[in-house]
């Protein structure tokens, strides 16, 4: 294609170079053509006859340049001809190419779309193993995000360099670079992945699992170094931002008192542009008075002197020489001074720059000391530190003023323009100025810092008498403020002379060069320039004036901002205020709930110690009681004592029930604050449950980035090589343009060459010999093209060799397939592994639990045994009192106590039995869920299993043809097994059944006991049932077994409590027995009788109450022994399910089960066996049973007949129910280890679980260690889930940087896409023409649509993370306040505390030495109580830590299991990505072959290249040789060389189509041989498992033999254990035997008890009366003690009162200065004010002084005009005055003598006199002439009359058209006419005197116009518009009638009338030096 367009393109070159040429010479000839034209037009002829022969010869030149333009037309068409001949022979040509590149375009197209694919997946390859290495390596982590940064970092300069279609240099360049950088990173990536490769051939080598582990260890350490190292790099980061924090706060500061400074600078600038303003108003008004003058002197000195003038002119000549040499000199001086200026601009703000750090860095100084010191220091600080400020500020201000003075003292020297000079010294003055100044600031920082330091340490008198020092200083200071403002005033009216002085001397040079235009037009010139050059300064000076306006606008701004920073000032203060208020009213909160927790405090000590006073006093009332009933006894007639000792008991109890409701409202409130305690702890939970969340969203948002980022370096990646290539394309299509061209033009320089040669032969020949060169160029192109097929022809071979290894592709796609499918298998295996495991440890936690029940059975029988005979001995004991209730009744006081407290503690122990029962409830019904899971779990690796059983009999079929022979073998084993399998099915069809009735049956007789005799009738057909439903019946027995567990935990934890506490009863029961035994001996027995009767009538009721109790204990049994029935139900149904397994297990067994039926018969015998002595083992428990159950009846209608008679039958028939129910227990144990065992055999039997199970076994020891590891390695991971958290902060961070990256990774894209885009057109163009059926490639468009969703998705994900930004400033905003609020409540409570401990302990101090006494004996009492207390709450608390610890144990067990999970899950990846490497590998040496294939070719491509070229040389030199007449043979050859190559491309497509088939070939064959290498490793491993089958049969036939052998000898265990139990049974009734008369022992004992009781009771009266006495003592003490508390505080509120009035003093004074400072304020805003409006007037008055400034330019011009008018006007004056000096008007004397006839005899004497006053006669010779007769007249007359003919007459001024006809008028009537057309000036008289011009004041009332008309300036006769009525031309002098400055007349200019209302006037005011200038400005607005 390329050389097609090469081909054409030259063609087109050669056609369009000729007719450039041709076009280049007419363009030359039309030029010179129209040079000679203009040139004609130049020439001036001054004959026709040479004018003739000029156009006639260039009318030859015409004709002759015609007659070449003809002849080269004709040349052109040839050249046209040949070209279209050309280009028809370069269409056919392009029909054949273009066919072969449609194909070849094709074909490129294709092997594109492979490359790309291939390159994607190799970039996602290189991706994980990069995501590898940064997990791996700390180097790679750090090396990526430099390279990206320098990736992006280019992009953002060029992304607005895409707007257009073309491309810049800079693009390319930098697009070179990223090329070169690109290709770094692809070899550093090649260079990763070799090592990578590397790494995992290693790995092969290795042992996998070592390695991994190893590896996995390593890279754990690392992530916990990395984790570390980010834990210290978030410290650090979090410190920075609190200082910068700091920083900032300061910052602020420093800027609010800058902006102060800077208003108060700004105030003193106003003043002196007030000052200013004034002085330049009265300026104005002089230099305009004087100016005036000037210009009146001036116009003299112009009429006086013309010959000065000359002399001037000449002078000025000089004058301007020299100032034009100074002019070039200053304008050079001027260049370097600008320089001069900007440099020293830079110095000044670096000078700034210095001067803000100083500023900051005094400030920070400032700030650290206001810090270190405390309020009072702050409060001395305050009034301290705004003088410094101040100073600073004057002392800027006063530099100022001295800079202005020394500017303005330059300005008065700058006569002559060498003033920049002085400027440029003043600029350097100012750098020094600005020097000293950052010297005296730093001076005054270093002064200031040490004054700050000794005001720390100075009391407040030193600071007043500073105060007034620097009072002192600032007045002096100020002082000299206007000193050097009134010398700044002086300066600036003298500057303001001198400018009116330069005016002056300006505009004399004006009127100096307006002379001179005349004269020189040099002059002239020079003049305009210096204009020029003025013009620019004014404009210079109106720039400034523009900038100060700005400034002030500037300023307004400023103060505004002011305005508005004092409004938020004060806001911030409120606020302040109020967050002081409120923080105030917290602290009185906190300080009240402080008080109240210590008045709580104090009442719960109070109430302590009162209840322990109740208490000792209850005692002591007790034993007053037992008195008071001895003496009942003795005295029955004192009962009136009596009655008054129950009123107190009475009164007492009231105090007990008073002192009870207190201690329960103390309860209240401690459980309301408890209450409180919690609600904050559950807040502050959810807040880290918020977190948590927000940490889980931000890692989610952080994958999906990075995913997003992977993607979008695999498109930029893609679209670079693309780029690349397009490039390469690109600048190989520019050469072959290139050399093109170049050929082009040789061959039209020697074109060019041939026309120049004068012969008509050399022309033909060297045409024909341009032809041959054409020609030869033709074929060279086509050998070119020839190449070019060979290259196509390679690259075809290229796309066979693609297809190829697309077929290969799919192959290995295939096999992957299969791989994953395998897979799949392997994870379904290891799921039942992991099944496996967790029921392997139920099953352990299940001995483990057997155990723990067997145990507390064993206890439990012990405690029941003891207590049985407890109940006994008691029984024994009531039916004694029964018998000798009317002899004897020892009972007292003390046991009716102590028997209430054990009676509440039995209802406290009842309650905990029955919240234990609810737990244990719970967990059986969590055990349920967990078994109903299992089931679920069960079913689907069921489910699972059929699948892969389903795939091993598909995968067996091959290996069936193998193994026909054992085939027939196993028919006949499976016929035979078929038919016992159908025996099986029936049988057990029938046996579920009956097995399901069977134990319903059990049931009923467990529950009823009537049946019980059932079983002993049963038949050999039913055991012969029961043998086939064994293990249905095996499987209901475990589960009981499971519940006996769950129910034996529970009785052990009763069992254990009560042991205890009956312990205890037991031998607080001894102490009293002995103690009644002693009292029933004493007299007073007799007398306790009717008590105790009583009180036996109350426990009786109370046992009544406790039976009851029982009978809903057994109901609640009976339930669940229901819901253990509805259990059992559900696991018949588990069960069905269960035989389903065994029956396709037995199915398995039997295929390789050759000599199973002798074993079959073996354990059927055994079964029976077992099933006989399980069957007695069933009807002893049913007999014990319905035993069981006639107890309870009995015991049901003694409690419902008897109101108090319960036997000690009862609880003897209790005793051994119980004892039952544990024989019954533990042979249900017994029976469940049977069952277990017949489990496990038919666990042997399924022999698929065990091949696997044996196969997993070596994996689960592996994993085993792994997960100890994983257990260690758990610790590490719980410290670090706290770094992880800090972790997250930087990923935030991070998070923005990657937004940031994929903003610069989307400009990428979008240039690339461009640079696609205008890449794109430019390659397919050739397809587009030649092919427009070629599909265009729509990636463009594609990745458009990409880039478009990709911004959409991360906008969406950029909003996102802004909201969750939001949302976590927002949580650390607020946890940041609540830290800050608990740690200052925290620092309040600490401080609080320690000041009442401080206070507690002086009191307790006290109080502790009154109460040692009292606390001895409590603490007696008191200290086994606490001591039981204390051990049942330790034990409740054990109970719930254990519960914890359960808890923490199985979700540390859950995390292992996802922590394993997740290890598999990297390993199966790890094993894939090595897969995946193999398989690289292979395709890449696949590739590398392929690629020596192509190299081979290449060279002998280049090969044949060669060869092509060296035949092309030989054939033109052949050509040259034979170039006359020898074209035919040239021909011929050309035709050979054509078939020639026809053939060759023949021959080379047969050769790559046989290279192509050897190559698929060869691939076919790997596969084969790689298909053979799989299936011989199938039948290695089929042929392992064979063996692997075969012993496990073996095995399995063993361990049936063991556990026969170990049926038999737990038989003969069980044989055992019956025996011991019924000699149990034997020594239990011995023992209940002995326990009885024990119980009479007892009953005497407790007499003896009695007697000591009584004893004792008068001991306790003594002890009251001395307790009492005590009492009294204790309320003393307490007197005293309120007293001293009441002094304490007194003492406390005279400290407050104190306090208290200091603090009013102290905000008194704090409101004075207050007051002071608003006062302050208002006076400063008064100021601001004024300030303001002085502003507004000066701003005016800048305004009207601008308006007025025009006004005089314009003034000034037209002044020039009217001077340039004057001149001409002058002259002409002169020139008519010396024309008409003595002529008369002709027209004027005829009418006056016309009209002397006409007028009265009488008037014309007038009309004479008249005549002579216009001929200039005088009045005496008029009056002689009048007084002479009429003769004289006629004289006069004719004397006139011939006078005027010798004479001119004037010129006449035309009459009016009634004029003309108005001779019969009077003549007085005429000459009014006259006067009135004779009185409008032709020219109207100037008029500049100031005499003549009106007051100021006065209104003009004329309207202007701009220009006058021209018709007034040359012509006299005009008429004019206004008229003036007091200037008469007759009448006046010369002067005044031809006056040399023209009046103001109405078509004048402004400025030559007088000051009219249009300009506003201010009258001058005289103005005092002292007088300020705001008083000035007052005085203006006012007027």
């Amino acid at each position: 294609m390329a050389s097609w367009l090469g081909g054409l393109g030259s063609g087109l070159g050669q056609s369009l170079g000729q007719v450039g040429g041709s076009l280049s010479s007419l363009t030359g000839q039309i030029s010179s053509f129209t040079k000679d034209i203009l040139l004609e037009g130049a020439e001036e002829v001054g004959d026709a006859a040479t004018e003739l022969h000029v156009s006639n010869s260039r009318f030859r030149e015409i004709e002759s340049i015609n007659a070449a333009q003809k002849s080269e037309n004709e040349r052109l068409k040839k050249v046209c001809s040949d070209l279209e001949e050309k280009h028809e022979a370069a269409e056919l040509q392009i029909k054949q190419l273009s066919v072969e590149y449609r194909n070849q375009l094709q074909q490129k197209e294709v092997e594109i779309s492979h490359l790309k694919a291939r390159q994607n997946a190799l970039q996602e390859q290189l991706q994980k193993l990069q995501t590898a290495a940064q997990s791996a390596q700390l180097g790679g982590g750090v090396s990526q995000p430099a390279t990206t940064s320098a990736s992006f970092a280019p992009v953002v300069r060029h992304s607005s360099g895409f707007e257009g279609d073309d491309m810049d240099f800079g693009d390319i360049i930098w697009s070179q670079q990223e090329i070169n950088r690109l290709s770094n990173e692809v070899s550093r990536l090649e260079s990763e992945v070799d090592h990578w490769k590397q790494i995992a051939q290693s790995s092969k080598v290795q042992g996998a699992n070592d390695a991994e582990q190893s590896e996995i260890c390593k890279l754990q350490n690392i992530i916990k170094e990395l984790k570390q190292n980010l834990s210290q790099e978030i410290d650090e980061h979090q410190h920075e931002l609190s200082v910068l924090q700091d920083a900032h706060r300061q910052k602020l500061i420093e800027i609010s008192r800058r902006h102060r400074e800077e208003l108060s600078e700004y105030e003193e600038r106003i003043e002196e542009l007030e000052n200013q303003l004034q002085q330049d108003g009265v300026s104005t008004d002089a230099m305009v008075d004087s100016k005036i003058s000037e210009q009146e002197k001036t116009a003299q000195n112009l009429e006086g002197g013309k010959a000065d003038n000359l002399q001037m002119i000449k002078d000025l000549e000089d004058e301007i020489r020299k100032l034009n040499q100074k002019l070039s000199s200053t304008k050079e001086e001027n260049k370097i001074l600008l320089k001069e200026q900007e440099l020293l601009k830079v110095e000044k703000i670096q000078l700034t720059q210095e001067l803000e750090s100083l500023k900051s860095d005094f400030s920070m100084l400032q700030s650290s000391v206001a810090e270190q010191g405390a309020l009072l220091k702050e409060q001395k600080s305050q009034s301290k530190t705004p003088l410094p400020e101040d100073v600073v500020s004057l002392q800027q201000a006063l530099l100022e003023a001295e800079r202005e003075i020394a500017r303005l003292s330059s300005l008065s020297q700058a006569d002559n323009p060498v003033y920049m000079a002085e400027d440029v010294q003043a600029f350097t003055l100012d750098l020094q100025v600005l020097k000293e100044e950052n010297l005296k600031l730093r001076n005054e920082k270093e002064e200031l810092e040490k004054e700050l330091l000794n005001a720390q340490c100075k009391n407040e008198n030193i600071i007043s008498a500073y105060t007034e020092d620097q009072n002192s200083e600032l007045r002096q200071l100020k002082q000299d403020l206007e000193r050097k403002e009134h010398e700044l005033n002086e300066s600036i009216a003298e500057r303001e002379t001198l400018i009116a002085e330069l005016e002056e001397l300006d505009k004399q040079n004006q009127e100096a060069t307006q002379h001179m235009i005349t004269l020189k037009e040099k002059l002239s010139r020079q003049h305009i320039e210096t204009d020029g050059i003025t013009k620019q300064l004014k404009f210079d000076i109106d720039v400034e004036r523009k900038k100060v306006a700005k400034l002030e606008m500037e300023k307004m701004e400023t103060i505004k901002e002011l305005d508005t920073q004092k409004e938020k000032l004060s806001q911030c203060s409120y606020a302040l205020n109020d967050l002081h208020i409120s923080k105030q009213q917290l602290q009185d909160n906190v300080r009240n709930l402080q008080e109240q927790l210590k008045k709580a405090q104090d009442c719960n000590l109070h109430n302590k110690i009162e209840i322990r006073e109740l208490q000792q006093r209850l005692k002591e009332r007790e034993e007053e009681l037992s008195l008071s009933l001895s003496k009942l006894t003795e005295n029955i007639e004192q009962a009136s004592s009596h009655s008054s000792q129950d009123l107190i008991l009475k009164e007492k109890e009231a105090e007990i029930v008073k002192l009870q409701n207190k201690q329960l409202e103390n309860k209240q409130l401690n459980e309301d604050l408890e209450k409180s305690l919690s609600d904050l702890k559950t807040e502050n939970g959810k807040l880290v449950a918020a977190f948590e969340e927000l940490k889980q969203e931000l890692n989610d948002t952080i994958s999906e980035k990075n995913k997003v980022c992977l993607e979008k370096d695999t498109v930029v990646e893609a679209l670079k090589l693309e780029k690349r290539h397009l490039e390469t394309e690109l600048s190989q299509a520019e050469k072959q343009l290139f050399e093109q061209a170049h050929k082009y033009e040789q061959t039209i320089e020697e074109l060019s060459n041939a026309r120049s040669m004068d012969t008509t032969a050399l022309q033909l020949e060297h045409e024909r010999l341009v032809k041959l060169n054409q020609e030869k160029d033709f074929k060279i192109a086509e050998l070119k093209r020839g190449m070019e097929q060979m290259e196509v022809d390679h690259q075809e071979t290229k796309e066979m060799l693609t297809t190829s290894l697309g077929g290969q592709k799919q192959l290995t796609e295939l096999i992957k397939e299969k791989e994953e499918f395998i897979e799949r298998l392997k994870n379904q295996a290891s799921q039942v592994k992991q099944e496996l495991e967790e029921h392997r440890e139920v099953s352990r936690k299940q001995d483990v639990l057997k155990q723990n029940l067997e145990e507390k059975d064993k206890s439990l029988a012990i405690m029941k045994e003891e207590n049985n005979h407890l109940k006994e001995e008691i029984e024994r004991f009531k039916d004694q009192q029964s018998r000798a209730t009317p002899v004897v009744e020892p009972k007292t006081l003390d046991i009716i106590i102590e028997l209430e407290s054990e009676v509440t503690q039995l209802k406290v122990i009842k309650n905990n039995l029955e919240e234990e029962i609810e737990v244990h409830k719970k967990t059986i019904e969590d055990q349920n869920q967990k078994t109903v899971q299992l089931q679920q779990s069960l079913q689907e690796q069921r489910k699972e299993i059929d699948e892969s059983k389903f795939q091993c009999e598909q995968m067996n079929v091959t290996h069936e043809r193998l193994s026909l022979e054992k085939d027939e073998e196993i028919k006949n084993l499976q016929k035979t097994i078929e038919q016992i399998k159908t025996q099986l099915h029936k049988e057990r069809q029938v046996i579920q059944t009956d097995s399901t009735d069977l134990f319903q049956e059990t049931k009923v007789q467990t529950l009823n006991g009537e049946n019980g005799n059932e079983k002993h009738d049963l038949s050999k057909a039913e055991i012969e049932r029961l043998v086939k439903g064994i293990k249905e019946r095996e499987m209901e027995i475990k589960l009981l077994n499971e519940k006996n567990f769950s129910l034996s935990q529970q009785i052990d934890q009763l069992s254990k409590d009560e042991v205890g506490k009956l312990t205890r009863i037991i031998q607080e029961k001894d102490l009293e027995i002995q103690a009644l035994s002693a009292r029933v001996s004493s007299a007073s027995y007799r007398q306790d009788v009717l008590g105790l009767q009583q009180q036996l009538q109350a426990y009786v009721m109370e046992r009544e109450q406790v039976l009851a109790v029982l009978s809903e204990k057994t109901r609640e049994n009976s339930q669940l022994k229901t819901e253990y029935h509805k259990i059992m139900d559900m696991v018949a149904a588990k069960e069905a399910a269960l035989v389903r397994l065994q029956e396709e297990n037995q199915k398995l067994s039997n295929r390789f089960e050759n000599s199973s039926q002798d074993m079959f018969r073996e354990t059927i015998q055994n079964l029976s066996r077992i099933i006989r002595e399980k069957d007695i083992e069933i009807d002893a428990l049913s007999q014990k049973c319905q035993t069981l159950l006639t107890v309870l009846q009995t015991s049901s209608t003694g409690t419902d007949n008897g109101s108090g008679g319960v036997n000690s039958n009862q609880f003897e028939e209790l005793l051994q129910e119980r004892d039952k129910l544990k024989q019954q227990v533990k042979k249900m144990e017994e029976w469940k280890q049977q069952v277990i065992t017949t489990v496990q055999n038919m666990q042997h039997e399924s022999a698929h679980l065990q091949e696997e199970l044996q196969k997993l076994q070596a994996q689960i020891s592996v994993e085993s260690d792994s997960n100890s590891k994983l257990q260690v390695d758990y610790n590490g991971l719980i410290q670090s889930y706290e770094q992880n958290e800090k972790k997250l902060r930087s990923f935030s961070q991070e998070l923005a940087q990657v937004q940031h990256t994929i903003g610069q990774l989307h400009n990428t894209k979008d240039l690339l896409l461009g640079k696609l885009d205008l890449v794109t057109p430019s390659v397919t163009m050739a397809s587009i023409i030649s092919q427009p059926s070629v599909v265009q490639s729509s990636t463009p468009e594609v990745l458009s649509d990409e880039s478009k969703l990709l911004q959409k998705e991360l906008e969406q994900l950029k909003k996102k993370l802004q909201e969750k930004d939001s949302t976590i400033r927002t949580l650390q905003e607020n946890n940041q306040r609540l830290s800050d609020s608990v740690a200052t409540a925290s620092e309040f409570e600490r401080r609080s505390q320690e000041e009442t401990d401080s206070e507690m302990r002086q009191i307790r101090e006290k109080h502790d030495v009154l109460q040692k006494s009292l606390r001895e004996k409590d603490i007696l009492i008191k200290s086994k109580s606490d001591q039981l207390l204390s051990v049942s709450e330790n034990l409740s608390n054990k109970e719930n830590e254990n519960e914890l610890l359960k808890q923490a144990v199985t979700n540390l067990k859950e995390r292992n299991l996802i922590l394993e999970m997740d290890i598999r899950k990297l390993k199966e990846e790890n094993e894939k990505i090595v897969v995946r490497c193999r398989e690289k590998e292979t395709e890449f040496r696949a590739l590398q072959e392929t690629n020596m294939q192509f190299s081979m070719m290449l060279k002998e491509k280049e090969f044949e290249s060669h060869s092509m070229k060296e035949k092309a040389l030989a054939f033109e030199k052949l050509l040259k040789e034979k170039e006359q007449g020898k074209t035919g043979e040239l021909n011929q050859l050309l035709n050979e060389v054509k078939s020639m190559q026809e053939k060759a491309a023949i021959f080379q497509q047969e050769r790559d189509q046989v290279m192509v088939a050897l190559k698929q070939k060869q691939m076919e064959s790997s596969a084969l041989q790689n298909e053979i290498q799989h299936l011989h490793e199938k039948e290695q491993r089929l042929n392992q498992e064979l063996e692997r089958l075969r012993n496990h049969l073996i095995e399995m036939e063993d361990s049936y033999t063991r556990e026969a052998l170990a049926a038999e000898d737990r038989e003969t265990k069980l044989r055992k254990k019956v025996s011991v139990l019924e000699e149990k049974l034997v020594s239990s009734s011995t023992a209940v035997e002995n326990a009885s008369h024990q119980a009479n022992l007892q009953v005497e004992s407790l007499q003896d008890q009695l007697n000591l009781v009584s004893k004792q009771r008068d001991e306790t009266v003594l002890q009251l009366a001395i307790s009492q006495d005590q009492v009294k003592q204790y309320a003393l003490s307490l007197t005293n003690l309120q007293m001293v508390l009441e002094q304490f505080q007194q003492e406390e509120k005279a400290m407050y009162s104190a306090e208290l009035e200091k603090h009013q003093k102290e905000t008194a004074e704090w409101k004075k200065k207050a007051q002071n400072l608003e006062e302050k304020v208002a006076s400063l805003q008064e100021n601001l004010e004024e300030a303001n409006a002085a502003l507004d007037a000066a701003s005016r008055l800048t305004e009207q002084l601008d308006v007025k400034e025009e006004q005089i330019e314009e003034l000034k011009r037209e002044g020039e005009i009217r001077r340039e008018m004057l001149e001409d006007v002058q002259n002409k004056l002169m020139n008519l005055i010396n024309s008409t000096e003595g002529k008369v008007d002709k027209l004027l004397m005829r009418n006056l003598f016309i009209g002397h006839f006409h007028t009265p005899k009488n008037k014309r004497n007038e009309v004479l006199r008249l005549m002579g006053s216009i001929l200039g006669m005088k009045k005496e010779e008029l009056d002689q002439l009048l007084c002479e007769d009429q003769r004289g007249v006629t004289r006069w007359v004719t004397g006139w009359l011939g006078g005027g003919t010798g004479s001119k007459s004037v010129p006449s001024t035309p009459l009016r058209p009634t004029h003309q006809t108005g001779f019969n008028s009077s003549f007085s009537e005429l000459f009014v006419k006259f006067l009135e057309t004779e009185s409008c000036p032709s020219l109207p008289p100037p008029k500049l005197s100031v005499h003549d011009m009106k007051p100021l004041g006065a209104a003009g009332t004329g309207k202007t116009s701009s220009t006058p008309s021209s018709s007034q300036i040359p012509d006299s006769g005009v008429s004019g518009i206004s008229r003036r009525p007091d200037a008469n031309p007759f009448l006046a002098p010369r002067s005044a009638a031809v006056p040399l400055i023209t009046p103001a007349s109405t078509s004048g200019h402004l400025l030559m009338k007088p000051i009219s209302d249009a300009l506003p006037t201010f009258t001058p005011l005289p103005v005092s030096p002292d007088a300020s200038a705001g008083a000035v400005l007052k005085d203006l607005l006012k007027q």
